[in-house]
């Protein structure tokens, strides 16, 4: 059983649900747990897990539920995962602290995408699913809301630093999210009477003294501008002590930077720049696009007139272009399993280079005396012969590598000299990228 993994899908908004919930340590741990199961099988419809994973993976069903658990036990704690195989993605955790420790469930789920969530028939059955958790686990913040926004807001630090928060846990309402369950202590703090007055979709007083507050019928267009006002409304309502334009714009802006923006990237970096967002963050996405349609990388300086070539100062250019072809030959070693691509030698197989520099911050995260003697060699030498295999290039062999050219056209190309500007740094991958470079000189052919 092959489970879709909703981290390694393309980045894209999810519904994100975080419930932790008390239950009684003096009744057998299967009569307590058993309800929630039931709740969850009730009401998931059609993104219930088909997956449970202990320490093997397992098809759903209740024995499954209890072998797993049991088998990933160690001392008060055991937790499993659960997933799908079929669209929607799935990706939920289930833990239990146990005795010594005060007894406790502490559950995460991520279904992605969030436009699954754009019914308002299926965001009730996941509002009834937490509405029957709460009322029977005892929780003392519960939130469903987009994983995208709630990036946005930091939560849950709000600004806080992490010794603050551990220390004041939600001792106040620092963000409504499309849905809430605000426990026993936070309905005091903000007053019984105000709560359940709260200007809301929906808004319901469960029988432990739980309040549950649902902003919007549906959670996909938590963005939109009606979304957003039913969402400031509730919060200044809870907050008395904040400004409702000041929370409203707050929104608002949260919105815009998820807002989608169309790709306008630099025709030549496209398909590399395409797949340079694509390792965004889910919530960054679409700023990233934006950066990057304003970017522009700068023309390619390595090369030269072609009347004003150095001439060959080597004793035998031929040997010395077969030191290119081996150098180069280093570099599909180098790369061969990552990036099959560069057996071929190809232009295609140049921005599969860049984006795997790129990825592995290869300037970076590699030693400087190491990329210095071998990777720059290796790349200058690889994009030199893809010049000379597609563009009809001709080496002319120089003794210090950075002088060595490629002639194509009207234009010597000096490729050495590009691979050690690229390597300087990982934000010089694009602004030289091996793509760019290559382009360019097709281009200028003549």
């Amino acid at each position: 059983m092959k489970v879709l993994e909703p981290h390694g899908m393309k980045p894209e908004d999810s519904l994100l649900l975080i419930f932790d919930g008390a239950f009684s340590p003096q009744a057998t741990l299967e009569r307590e747990v058993e309800p929630f199961f039931q709740a969850l099988e009730e009401y998931a419809g059609g993104w219930m897990p088909d997956v449970v994973k202990g320490k093997r993976q397992r098809k759903y069903a209740r024995a499954a539920l209890w072998k797993s658990l049991e088998e990933k036990r160690d001392g008060a704690r055991t937790s499993i995962g659960l997933y799908r195989t079929e669209w929607p993605a799935l990706d939920m955790s289930f833990g239990l602290w146990l005795p010594p420790r005060p007894t406790e469930l502490r559950i995460l789920i991520n279904v992605k995408p969030l436009s699954f969530f754009a019914e308002e028939e299926r965001c009730q059955r996941f509002v009834e699913m937490v509405r029957t958790w709460a009322s029977r686990y005892l929780s003392p913040h519960t939130v469903a809301h987009s994983s995208d926004d709630m990036e946005l807001a930091d939560f849950p630090n709000f600004g806080r630093d992490d010794a603050t928060r551990r220390r004041d846990g939600f001792d106040k309402i620092y963000e409504v999210c499309w849905l809430n369950v605000f426990g026993p202590k936070l309905v005091e703090v903000v007053g019984r009477e105000r709560m359940l007055s709260t200007p809301a979709h929906r808004v319901e007083e469960l029988p432990n003294g739980s309040v549950l507050l649902v902003t919007w019928p549906t959670a996909a267009d938590f963005a939109s501008k009606e979304a957003r006002l039913a969402q400031a409304r509730a919060h200044a309502h809870l907050r008395p002590d904040l400004d409702f334009d000041t929370v409203l714009r707050s929104l608002h802006e949260r919105s815009a930077t998820l807002a989608p923006v169309e790709p306008r990237f630099h025709p030549d970096l496209a398909p590399l720049l395409s797949r340079v967002v694509d390792r965004a963050a889910s919530h960054q996405r679409q700023r990233r696009i934006a950066e990057l349609n304003a970017w522009q990388p700068p023309e390619p300086e390595e090369w030269r007139p072609a009347d004003s070539a150095l001439p060959p100062d080597v004793e035998n250019p031929e040997r010395a272009r077969e030191h290119y072809r081996t150098l180069a030959e280093h570099l599909v070693a180098l790369l061969h399993s990552e990036v099959p691509s560069v057996f071929a030698a190809t232009p295609e197989s140049l921005t599969d280079a860049d984006f795997y520099f790129w990825r592995e911050e290869f300037p970076t995260s590699r030693l400087r005396e190491a990329i210095d003697e071998h990777a720059v060699p290796a790349i200058g030498a690889y994009l030199g012969e893809v010049l000379v295999r597609h563009l009809g290039g001709r080496w002319i062999p120089r003794q210090k590598l950075e002088e060595a050219q490629v002639l194509v056209g009207h234009r010597v190309w000096l490729p050495f000299l590009r691979a050690r500007r690229y390597m300087i740094s990982r934000q010089a991958l694009l602004d030289h990228s091996l793509t760019h470079f290559y382009l360019s000189a097709e281009r200028h052919r003549g």
